[in-house]
This record gives structure tokens, C-alpha cells and sequence, in this order.
């Protein structure tokens, strides 16, 4: 079957639609343009590319903690897509649990765009996602993720790490911040998207030096701990992107069948409580 047409779910994509629902005023970046995509766009991308599920990912860029775009995508075909949600840090279990009767399964932590300051000592969230079994999805990038250690291990939150957590390709898989990220293999509660290879990479399609990254992570974590996303509609990319050459990339990395039916289906299937 191709991979192109076998079923599949996309663990990582958003929804830009500031006609319906505008950006927040204070916002840092404002998508538009190509990079502009509504929920009715994306349901035309899903019968093209057979996607039967998805994590919608409320983006911190253009709506930050407004969320009603990113529910509203959820309400319109209940059990179809879950989300990640972007809230404020001191929210209560009761809006959690609010929340998660929505169908959001996480609450997005962006260290890569706030930075580390904001996220080391959220014990007290960490511990309210914890009970209501919601997941921290984690995107760091370069050298941050040693920074937040001591909070991931003395938590005991079910843990989505972002975009393979975006390596400094010019490092090394000895580098320390890929270490702290292979150090969490081997817990149930940790996950990895491998996604995002054109956010770390240094070099055009299809990425060359991030590739072995990817590779050493489906190792350490096994199929069942690993999933990929797309990342539509592409925010900030630099060269033109396509979720058909996406996903013929992955096909390429990982062509053991029953290793890519895992990471395109079994295990976000399992993980996000998706039925057919």
C-alpha cells in the first residue's frame, strides 16, 4: 500500500482562520497568506492524503491561549481530531477538565518561542495535568531541554515531546540537550513526534542533517513511543512545503512497513484514544 494512500494520523497541525476567528491583538506573529489554513481546507487535505485522525495544535503564534478556533475545529466532527491547547500557566483543574471534555488530550508548553524561564518550576501544573492524565507537549529547541530536567523528573506528567526536539544539527548526537531528550526513553509516559526535520535542519529538502536524529530517536523510543505530523499549514517556512513529499520522506526513513504502520497509525491511535 502506498504511503500515500494507507490510513494514517497527522500528530501535528494547525488551523489559521483569523476571518472567523481573529488573531489576539497582542500577538507576535501573524500568520497569512499561504499560511493561512481553515478547518474546511484541511478536511480537503485529509480525503486527499487518507488522514483519518488528527492532534489539531492550538498555535501560541496569532491566538496564544484564545483557543475558541482550535474547539470549534473540535466540535465540528466530534472523535475526528483532538487538540493541544495553549493556556495560561496558572489555570485550574476545573478548566482543565473543561477542556479535555472538548476533546484537547494536551496542553502545549513552547519553550522554543517563550523560552526555559516561564516553564522550570510549573510543578503545580504539571501535577493538575498529571491527575486528569493530559499530556505536557514539550518544544524546545537546541541547548533548552537540560534546563528543564529537574522538572521532568521530579513530575510525573505524560510527556509529547515536539519536533524531535529540535536539535542543533551542527552539535552532534553527543550534544547534551539530544542526550537529556534519549535519557527519557524507555518511560511509558514520554513520546516523541517525529516531526519539524525542515525546523532544525540546516539545509533545504529533504534535510539531510537532520535525518540521523530522527533515526537515532525511533531507536531509543521504538515505534510504539513515536508518531508524525505534518506541521500545515508550514508557519515561518522557508521553502515551499508539501504534505504528498512529506510523507514520501518518511516512507524513506523508516521503510520497515510495520514500523511506519506504527508511527502513522498505531501508536497515535492508542495514545490519543482514537476509535473508528
Amino acid at each position: 500500500m502506498s504511503v500515500l494512500t494507507q490510513p494514517k494520523i497527522d500528530c501535528h497541525h494547525h488551523i489559521f482562520d483569523p476571518a472567523q476567528f481573529p488573531y489576539v491583538a497582542d500577538t507576535q506573529y501573524r500568520p497569512e497568506g499561504h499560511e493561512l489554513g481553515t478547518a474546511l481546507h484541511y478536511e480537503a487535505v485529509m480525503q486527499a492524503y487518507n488522514i483519518r485522525h488528527s492532534l489539531i495544535v492550538g498555535p501560541t503564534s496569532a491566538y496564544n491561549t484564545d483557543n475558541r478556533c482550535l474547539l470549534a475545529a473540535l466540535a465540528e466532527h466530534p472523535g475526528r481530531s483532538k487538540g493541544i491547547a495553549v493556556v495560561p500557566l496558572t489555570i485550574g483543574s476545573d478548566e482543565l477538565a473543561g477542556l479535555k471534555e472538548q476533546g484537547v488530550v494536551g496542553i502545549a508548553f513552547n519553550v522554543a518561542m517563550l523560552g526555559t524561564a516561564p516553564f522550570v518550576a510549573v510543578d503545580g501544573l504539571m501535577g493538575r495535568l498529571a491527575e486528569l492524565d493530559l499530556f505536557a507537549q514539550v518544544q524546545v529547541m537546541d541547548d533548552q531541554l537540560p534546563d528543564l530536567m529537574p522538572l521532568l523528573k521530579r513530575t510525573t506528567t505524560p510527556l509529547l515531546i515536539d519536533h524531535s526536539g529540535r536539535p542543533d544539527v551542527t552539535a552532534g548526537l553527543d550534544q547534551a540537550a539530544f542526550k537529556a531528550l534519549l535519557s527519557l526513553a524507555g518511560q511509558e509516559r514520554t513520546f516523541v513526534k517525529l516531526s519539524g526535520l525542515s525546523k532544525f535542519s540546516r539545509q533545504q529538502y529533504p534535510w539531510a542533517d537532520g535525518q540521523p536524529y530522527q533515526r537515532t530517536l525511533l531507536e531509543a523510543f521504538g515505534a510504539e513511543n513515536c508518531m508524525w505530523g505534518s506541521d500545515w499549514p508550514f508557519l515561518r517556512a522557508n521553502e515551499r512545503m508539501d504534505i504528498g513529499t512529506l510523507l514520501m520522506l518518511v516512507e524513506r526513513l523508516f521503510p520497515d512497513e510495520k514500523v511506519l504502520e506504527q508511527i502513522l497509525w498505531s501508536t497515535p491511535k492508542r495514545m490519543f484514544g482514537f476509535t473508528d
